[in-house]
């Protein structure tokens, strides 16, 4: 004698399914962009997307391009997030050695709260210029997935190296120190 399936198993069976597929489809989907890292591992520069964001004191807005000429150190960041905080002393060092060499370090505030945004400022007394990316442009054009993430641009305005976390003084000095010199 067969024994018929009945459709209530059947059913489930096929929402799991869909379900399955649904997730792997969205997973899939939401990868981030990595032409930036992909370009870099086979020795590439590739140019920096276009970035305009209001700057975070209300002030007016800045551009990427604003900074041509200039070794940029593009650094995404949240109030909210402890590697950010622990990152912050560095670069706010680094900016100021910067600064007479013709860099400087652009920080990008995410998806976070301005009054938020502007204690972790006050905090760690920072004064390199501040953007604010309040609906995620940033994260779309440059892939940005976690915080931090720091963007190395050369004054070409080319990606010349990329941190997917937390910078350190090594990063700095190999990364970032190089494109200072003069040439």
């Amino acid at each position: 004698m067969r024994r018929v399936l009945s459709p209530v198993p059947i059913a489930v069976i096929c929402v799991l399914v869909a379900l399955v597929a649904l997730l792997a489809y969205g997973l899939a989907q939401n990868q981030p962009n990595r032409a930036v890292d992909d370009a870099l591992a086979h020795g590439e520069r590739d140019q920096a997307p276009e970035l305009a964001l209001p700057k975070l004191d209300g002030s007016g807005d800045a551009a990427l391009a604003d900074y041509r000429g200039k070794v940029v150190v593009l650094n995404f960041w949240a109030s909210w997030c402890d590697p950010c905080k622990d990152e912050s002393p560095l670069l706010e060092r680094w900016h100021r050695r910067m600064e007479s060499r013709g860099g400087l370090v652009l920080g990008v505030d995410m998806l976070d709260l301005t009054h938020r945004a502007q204690s972790f400022i006050d905090e760690f007394d920072l004064t390199y210029p501040q953007l604010k990316d309040k609906d995620g442009k940033g994260l779309d054009k440059f892939g940005v997935a976690q915080y931090p993430e720091t963007f190395v641009i050369d004054r070409q305005g080319r990606i010349a190296a990329v941190r997917r976390g937390p910078v350190d003084e090594e990063f700095m000095r190999t990364a970032v120190a190089p494109l200072l010199e003069p040439s």
